[in-house]
């Protein structure tokens, strides 16, 4: 299975190896060191784990995680050369049980022998259970060092068993001044500059959305056009479609996404919470989600500090089920605004979950009697309803009776804050606790 390019080659190949016209740009330029990799410094330098793995002479095995095109297949190829061992590669798209023993086989002969395996997994999340519990014996008893990619949360996707056995190296998306240097040494292999104005060329390196590999792509093709001058950035974008940002709406992008979407409103910064929701309907995000959780915003969030944000929002979401894409859209964006915007308080929301933990600890204790119904004769015998006193015949409309389980300690579950209408509620509260206190209640 033909490996794929995942980063740079050094500034000076080896000795002997003329380029060939006919590979692709990103096979031409693949790096032959660790040390020649961009981008990942903080993985491989001499402080970095894989660095410090490789200068201890103890490399386990490793799980890469990062997104496309950022050095995993490269990292694991030069790793495999570094530290002297056969590479293997093998992708969970396409390999079955029947590829995997045959693997397993071969290195165990290998071993045998005195030789080490690198066996390098691509997408080992998609592996089922069994499949990443077959690595396990053989990973064990040295007869493969594991190196699998994935692009996927490790520990939502791979199995307990197997990450206990090797360590998760996380590889960052690249910059744009990392892409600058994947041009230049494209630049340098073609012996030609890219034929774009510097707006363009950073419009070019932007498109690529962080990945390497997309980037060599694209010069690639500008590479092959015949233009009389530089072209601009508007040339540019004629004649390149953009590629469509990474987001996968069951995937980690999807929950990276949301996070920052909502942490946004709640941090009340209006135009970062606008742009996460943007990026959400860019990548394909169903409005309908993004309603549900705005709206659970306003519950979670603001509460009682501003009660009519859940009607902003149902409003909203109505207003989106009228309208539908993509003018109903502009309804949720307006619902972000007043979120991020209003007063913030998750009082309500401690207030239930304290109570819920409240209930769950007292399990079934019964109501006081005086606050129980007495339809039948023997209830009112049970003295069921005996002593209740009537709210509205108070004289302020408030008796201070009790009204948890006899015995138990009264708790403190709502806690308003001094924000918005909550201040408001605060008073009323605190007006209440202190009647309670004198009646004795």
């Amino acid at each position: 299975m033909a490996d794929l390019f995942d980063n740079l080659m050094p500034d000076n190949p080896e000795p002997g190896t003329a380029p060939s016209a006919h590979r692709p740009l990103a096979d031409r330029i693949r790096p032959r060191r660790l040390a020649d990799v961009i981008g990942q410094g903080e993985v491989l330098g001499p402080d970095g784990p894989l660095g410090a793995m490789l200068a201890a002479g103890s490399l386990s095995s490793l799980i890469l995680w990062g997104p496309p095109g950022v050095g995993k297949t490269t990292i694991a190829r030069l790793l495999a050369d570094q530290t002297d061992r056969d590479f293997v590669q093998i992708s969970a798209i396409f390999s079955g049980v029947a590829e995997l023993r045959k693997v397993f086989d071969t290195a165990r002969m290998l071993h045998r022998r005195g030789r080490g395996t690198l066996l390098f997994v691509d997408e080992i999340h998609r592996f089922n259970k069994a499949q990443q519990d077959s690595f396990l014996p053989h990973m064990e008893d040295g007869t493969i060092l594991l190196v699998g990619a994935t692009t996927e949360n490790p520990s939502f996707e791979l199995n307990a068993a197997l990450l206990s056995r090797a360590q998760v190296i996380v590889l960052k998306r690249l910059e744009l001044s990392d892409l600058e240097l994947l041009a230049q040494r494209a630049e340098r292999e073609m012996g030609r500059a890219l034929p774009l104005t510097g707006e363009a060329r950073e419009a070019l390196l932007t498109m690529a959305d962080g990945d390497g590999r997309a980037a060599l792509n694209l010069i690639e093709q500008v590479m092959a056009w015949k233009v009389e001058r530089p072209l601009g950035p508007d040339e540019l974008s004629r004649r390149l479609m953009r590629r469509a940002a990474k987001y996968d709406k069951s995937g980690d992008e999807h929950y990276n996404l949301i996070s920052a979407l909502h942490k946004s409103v709640r941090g009340s910064d209006p135009d970062a919470a606008l742009y996460w929701l943007a990026r959400m309907l860019e990548g394909g995000e169903d409005p309908r989600y993004l309603a549900r959780r705005i709206t659970r915003m306003a519950v979670e969030d603001i509460g009682l500090a501003d009660p009519a944000a859940q009607r902003h929002c149902l409003d909203a979401w109505a207003l989106y089920e009228r309208l539908g894409s993509p003018e109903g859209e502009l309804a949720l964006a307006q619902a972000v605004i007043y979120l991020a915007l209003a007063p913030k308080s998750n009082a309500g929301y401690a207030a239930y979950k304290a109570a819920r933990a409240e209930a769950k600890r007292t399990g079934s204790l019964m109501p006081p009697a005086h606050i129980l119904n007495a339809p039948t004769a023997l209830m009112k015998n049970q003295g069921y309803g005996a002593g209740y006193a009537y709210d509205h015949d108070a004289e302020d409309g408030f008796s201070g009776q009790n009204y948890f389980p006899e015995g138990m300690k009264r708790p403190v579950l709502y806690t308003p804050v001094e924000r918005g209408f909550e201040r408001e509620l605060k008073k009323r509260l605190d007006w209440f606790v202190s009647q309670r206190l004198k009646r004795g209640g």
